[in-house]
């Protein structure tokens, strides 16, 4: 088997891991690997698809678009027989998903047809779901909407962030990819049709999207903090004209009376952080950071007792 293999992040790299095992094992032969390069304005903080290309020999390409005539043409000349696509962040059109003899499979990161589409770690944490996973399909040219070959599923603990929650998933889409490979080869592997009416579809994120409301419940606050905190962006509010991101709290209920005044801060609880009114409950903030200052622990800072009966929000 003749495979091109797409990839990017964490999850790429693994899945590349695995491909290069079965290839020993087989004799099947990876013919390419296709890359994009990092963005300078990204925190690099994940593996590097390319570095392991490199390590191992395999043919790199880095085009800026991979839909290019000219590069689908030298796609074309290499024969493949799989096409694997994991965290591969280009959208990819028919003449290069027609190419591979046997298929164009995508590694996605949510348990399709649910949280389609971009940033689905952030977006389950976002909704306060309680699983999520990864899922190997076949590619279409609308995101995400092919047949399923198979899916790992990856409970989500109440305490995961983004990045504790992406490990696992990493974890999984290694996992899948070693043991689904085999039965792909072989065309023995299902072709599960999606159910159309559980679809859902997000969009990217960016910084901005971390603005805390605290209209909202403590919970969904929660929620935002820890689908944003390190390494991602981070969650963020403004208090007294300075803009102040919060990496870490928790959501409590209601101590004594409801809050009225949602974004007050309603105490500076010792050894503990900062105590804000929600639309429903409280947030305790324990670990937070002013723009362009050092990050510190909400019990630290001797200051907060002062900040208590401020307003947070724009």
């Amino acid at each position: 088997m003749r495979l091109i293999f797409m990839g990017y992040h964490n999850i790429g790299y693994v899945c590349l891991q695995a491909l290069m095992e079965h290839c020993r094992v087989f004799g099947d032969e990876i013919v390419a690997v296709v890359t994009h390069g990092d963005d300078p304005r990204e925190n690099i903080w994940f593996s590097s698809v390319r570095e392991l290309a490199f390590k191992n020999y395999l043919p790199l390409y880095q085009p800026q678009d991979p839909n290019d005539p000219a590069f689908v043409a030298a796609m074309a000349r290499l024969e493949p027989d799989f096409l694997f696509s994991c965290y591969y962040r280009y959208m990819l059109k028919k003449p290069l998903l027609e190419l591979p003899r046997l298929g164009a499979l995508n590694m996605h990161g949510s348990l399709l047809p649910r949280y389609r589409g971009r940033c689905p770690v952030n977006w389950v944490l976002v909704h306060g779901e309680t699983e999520t996973g990864v899922t190997l399909h076949y590619m279409v040219e609308k995101p995400d909407k092919g047949e399923m070959v198979a899916q790992k599923r990856v409970p989500i603990n109440p305490e995961d962030s983004a990045l504790t929650l992406f490990a696992r998933m990493t974890a999984a889409a290694g996992e899948l990819m070693t043991e689904i490979y085999p039965a792909l080869r072989a065309g023995t592997a299902p072709k599960i049709a999606q159910d159309q009416s559980q679809a859902s579809y997000f969009g990217g994120r960016g910084p901005q999207d971390g603005l805390i409301d605290w209209q909202k419940s403590a919970l969904a606050i929660y929620n935002l903090v820890r689908a944003v905190a390190h390494p991602y962006p981070g969650a963020f509010t403004y208090l007294q004209g300075r803009k102040l991101f919060i990496w870490w709290g928790r959501a409590l209920a209601a101590r004594g009376t409801p809050a009225a005044t949602p974004g007050r801060v309603a105490a500076a609880l010792p050894g503990e952080g900062l105590l804000v009114d929600t639309g429903q409950g409280h947030f305790l903030i324990t670990q937070a950071q002013w723009e362009g200052e050092p990050e510190f622990l909400g019990p630290v800072l001797a200051t907060w007792n002062n900040l208590v009966g401020a307003k947070l929000g724009l």
